[in-house]
């Protein structure tokens, strides 16, 4: 069976963590309710009728967004509506021009001066305070490209888009880099380039957007190390799943303020950083799954008390499993299968309130406590198959538990009790000060 680029809840856990980052964000809301509204017509031809939202401070007036504009006013600067709007034209006729495969006929209304009648272009008209729009005129907020299979590249002008808040390219078939000009977008919050072909080593020019929240490259074909800048900077989630990133994992992971952090299916090597818990106490998610990891699981993986879903699956992580596990209270999904683990599963994991998958397959586990065997009757999904478990089914042949991996390991395990143990490591995370890196934060 191949590892997929999630766990087994991932569909259903995104969909938490994505209303966890937007009720952090209610502008970004604001903009996604209208790209969604939208959505339906960004294949069909639409009307561009504009939709009022100035609600409150951070509001405005959204305009267009996916209609069909006037296809028979000519591509001239001179024909512009708003002279506000004259950079995002240039812009976007650039782009259009390194657009070779439209097959959804999408680029056929980008044509005219009126960007905001633009398939995929959302506007938003500012507010200068007390409900009174800005006399500058309206500016490209958003633009949203989701699955429309177009073919082409990025062009550097697009960082005219100063602008621009959100930028959504999922499913095309983009090629090439990311231009170094992206650093000017200096009003991006969301960037979603997963799910196309892009390539090279880390774009480091996105870690210089300065206020950047989300970023998305999964799915593409980067490779190389990452920066460790990427954990020093103010993201709330950070998908990099399903590349060619190799090398070690940074040791300033845990400087992150991240709450959803997905490295699955790359290329990685060496140990989990040891640094994992010690500072973000808001991470929901992290996956580790398909890489090539070796060591043992960090006994300050307990600090993370808010933690949902942990998955090391697909490695070679060896030792004992820490008994801080059992600090993680809001654990829903524990997948560690597909390693080198040993020794038994402790009843402090398996007593976790709610758990709701726990998986230890394809270990080297000699055995699990009394209440591991009640996980059944919490309807929890719990699997030690291919284990060296005497005496129960579905397990290792017996030459094959005569060596264990890892048997020399010192995971350095400190004896702990509970609950004692995790008021201990929460009152070190109260005041432990950010890891040191060997370079500054863009």
């Amino acid at each position: 069976m191949q590892p997929f680029g999630g766990s087994l809840f991932c569909n259903k856990k995104m969909m938490i963590i994505k209303t966890h980052f937007l009720s952090l964000h209610f502008p970004i809301l604001l903009l996604l309710q209208i790209i969604i509204a939208t959505k339906a017509d960004l294949l069909t031809v639409g009307s561009g009728v504009g939709v009022e939202i100035g609600i409150g401070g951070g509001g405005g007036i959204w305009i267009g967004g996916g209609g069909g504009g006037s296809n028979n006013v000519p591509d001239s600067p001179a024909n512009i509506p708003s002279a506000s709007l004259a950079p995002a034209y240039t812009a976007l006729q650039a782009w259009k021009s390194a657009i070779k495969e439209d097959p959804f006929k999408i680029l056929a209304s980008w044509v005219g001066s009126n960007v905001c009648n633009y398939k995929g272009v959302f506007c938003a008209q500012p507010e200068q305070g007390y409900g009174l729009t800005g006399p500058d005129g309206p500016i490209v907020a958003g633009i949203d490209l989701n699955r429309a299979n177009l073919q082409g590249t990025l062009v550097k002008e697009l960082s005219l888009l100063t602008d621009l808040s959100i930028f959504h390219l999922n499913s095309n078939r983009f090629t090439g880099t990311i231009p170094q000009s992206f650093s000017y977008l200096s009003s991006l919050t969301e960037l979603d380039l997963s799910n196309n072909h892009f390539s090279g080593q880390f774009p480091i020019s996105v870690l210089y957007i300065p206020n950047l929240l989300y970023l998305d490259l999964r799915f593409n074909f980067f490779y190389g190390s990452i920066p460790e800048d990427l954990f020093n900077k103010n993201l709330d989630a950070i998908f990099l799943n399903n590349n060619q990133f190799s090398g070690e994992i940074p040791s300033n992971l845990g400087n992150s303020p991240a709450s959803v952090i997905n490295l699955a299916n790359n290329k990685f090597i060496g140990n989990i950083p040891f640094s994992l818990g010690y500072i973000n106490p808001k991470l929901r998610e992290i996956l580790f799954l398909n890489n090539q990891l070796t060591g043992c699981i960090p006994q300050s993986i307990g600090l993370w008390q808010y933690l949902q879903v942990f998955d090391v699956s697909f490695n070679s992580l060896m030792g004992h499993l820490p008994d801080t596990i059992s600090c993680l209270s809001d654990i829903e999904v524990l997948n560690l299968g597909h390693n080198k683990l040993s020794g038994e599963v402790p009843d402090l994991i398996c007593d976790l309130n709610r758990l709701m998958y726990l998986t230890v397959a394809y270990n080297f586990f000699s055995g699990f406590s009394q209440e591991c065997s009640k996980l059944s009757f919490r309807n929890v999904g719990f699997d030690v198959s291919l284990n060296c478990i005497h005496g129960r089914g579905m397990q290792r042949p017996e030459p094959e538990c005569s060596i264990i991996p890892g048997g020399g390991l010192n995971c350095l395990r400190i004896p702990v009790v509970q609950p004692l143990v995790c008021a201990i490591l929460f009152d070190i995370q109260k005041n432990s000060n950010r890891i040191p890196s060997s370079s500054s934060s863009p």
